[in-house]
């Protein structure tokens, strides 16, 4: 960002400290304006509209699998990814400072990230797990209410925005939980493809006819394209039709891409580019699993 130039704004879904936020600041610094939305379809939204410059969508996670409502909401938005990132996920145990393991007694965050924390609770049976709508906004409510008995597990940002203190670091079960995040952006301001990209992400249906998805893939497998991830949602109004995204390694200004396409074409519908980006950064090792 050269001076004078305003900082890029972001959506996210949840509240300051958030996964998300981290996410944001990876793709796009440290000078990245965050604005916090309710829901996913907000943070779209936001996008779309102009609020934000981008948004920062969480699309799958090592361990929870895909979030179905974000591939929903790429088809429903005119936005187009430009970049990704993957996180790695650490839950902590966060209560106000001073506050003794011992005088907890309800744990307050979202249902996945208390379902990532099993084991930690099944070593503490005096703690209580309670479903909340977000992990920051839980560490929001305990130290707003300062309820007495009561913690909440999130990142360790979020113990830093609302002054948390962390009395257990990394209780998640399985220490290798990543999320994957998606950068995007209004496809007007998309005018060439970013620099280094060689990644695409495709959106298509298909006739449910015998073999069309084996040689929709063969349209790849023929030019040597690496296919990286496939995911099928229902098509809103056409029960048990679906529609298919892909990822694969490539650029679309690629003659094999670009041809590859093209016989895609000849017998798939719909097919929509979502965006060309570069491929988030191999994984880094991480600690073996909690036992």
């Amino acid at each position: 960002m050269s001076n004078g130039e305003a900082p890029p704004r972001a959506a996210f879904q949840g509240e300051p400290g958030a996964f998300s936020t981290e996410a944001a600041r990876q793709l796009l610094g440290d000078k990245v304006v965050l604005i916090p939305c309710e829901t996913f379809d907000q943070m779209f939204r936001a996008a779309e509209s102009g609020e934000a410059d981008f948004c920062i969508a969480p699309i799958e996670n090592s361990l929870y699998g895909s979030v179905y409502q974000n591939y929903d909401l790429l088809l429903r938005h005119d936005l187009r990814i430009i970049g990704e990132t993957c996180l790695r996920i650490v839950h902590n145990l966060i209560a106000p400072p001073g506050t003794k393991m011992d005088e907890i007694r309800r744990v307050y965050s979202h249902p996945v990230a208390l379902g990532q924390c099993l084991q930690f609770f099944a070593r503490h049976p005096a703690l209580r797990a309670v479903a909340d709508v977000d992990t920051a906004g839980s560490v929001r409510k305990v130290m707003a209410t300062r309820e007495a008995g009561a913690a909440a597990i999130a990142g360790s940002r979020a113990a830093e925005v609302y002054g948390g203190e962390i009395i257990s670091a990394a209780i998640e079960d399985d220490h290798r939980n990543y999320t994957r995040f998606l950068l995007l952006t209004p496809a007007e301001r998309v005018v060439e493809t970013p620099s280094g990209a060689n990644k695409t992400t495709i959106v298509f249906s298909l006739e449910n006819r015998t073999g069309s998805l084996y040689r929709a893939m063969a349209v790849f497998a023929l030019r040597d394209i690496d296919l990286s991830r496939i995911e099928s949602r229902p098509i809103h109004g056409r029960p048990w039709e679906y529609s298919f995204y892909l990822d694969f390694l490539g650029n679309m200004a690629e003659p094999r891409v670009q041809n590859a396409l093209a016989h895609l074409a000849e017998f798939a519908a719909g097919i929509r580019v979502l965006g060309s980006y570069r491929h988030a950064p191999p994984l880094p090792t991480c600690p073996s699993s909690a036992t």
